[in-house]
């Protein structure tokens, strides 16, 4: 069986290191990324959602076999997973499965009060700092270092604007593929996470575990289990 792994915003190919080597070997673990970061760093960002789209849809398609097959992906991950695999769906080739964790899933809206306007991606700088340290991911290590932040900001800028620019991509319902969400307890969206049921017309499943929007990093072996049975008993269910 295939594993696809789409990252969060800032992410890259390495941000699933953590659950690699929990993941069974007879499941092929391929985590992909988009342009402008990691093994990708020499091409340029993107900042529109299609385009984020199609790049993730030709990797796929490069790496399919014959095998059933899963996509993962967290918060941004998640976001653009839904799109992904519908068109999947369209191409007559549907994931087993779309697990889908940080993220309360498209239409929800969030109660939170911000403390600034407009979108993230063009927020200047502490205000920017202050957003991603609330969101957690990311080390003050990297907050704190001139250098180190003047290299990840622009690829999580980029990532923002992908996300939150206005695009005339409408969320639509799965029809074959199986929906499994994940959310962190203190994640100020978490009780939204029924509104994944929404799109799929196949199996719903969902699971609040204890952290804030970074809970993956401490849950690793409850998510490698989760992936396995999800991928094994959608792969009976065909």
């Amino acid at each position: 069986m295939q594993l696809f792994l789409l990252h969060f915003a800032g992410g890259n190919c390495y941000s699933y290191e953590f659950l690699r080597k929990l993941i069974p070997p007879y499941i092929e673990f391929i985590p992909l990324e988009l342009p402008g970061r990691g093994k990708r760093y020499d091409e340029k960002l993107v900042y529109n959602k299609r385009l984020a789209i199609r790049d993730y849809l030709s990797q796929i398609q490069q790496h399919r076999n014959q095998d059933p097959y899963m996509i993962f992906g967290h918060s941004m991950g998640a976001t653009l997973g839904l799109p992904i695999a519908k068109a999947m769906e369209k191409k007559g080739d549907a994931p087993l499965a779309l697990i889908v964790s940080g993220n309360a899933g498209p239409g929800f809206e969030k109660n939170n009060q911000k403390d600034f306007e407009g979108p993230r991606y063009l927020l200047p700088e502490q205000l920017f700092k202050n957003e991603l340290s609330k969101l957690g991911g990311i080390s003050d290590e990297i907050l704190n270092n001139k250098e180190l932040f003047e290299f990840f900001a622009p690829i999580i800028r980029a990532d923002f604007e992908v996300l939150e620019k206005k695009n005339n991509i409408k969320p639509r319902p799965l029809h074959r593929t199986s929906i499994f969400a994940l959310m962190g307890n203190e994640e100020e969206d978490y009780l939204g996470i029924s509104n994944w049921k929404k799109f799929t017309r196949g199996i719903f499943q969902c699971k609040i575990l204890k952290g804030n929007h970074f809970f993956i990093h401490k849950h690793a072996q409850v998510i490698s289990e989760i992936i396995t049975k999800t991928i094994s008993k959608s792969a009976i269910n065909v």
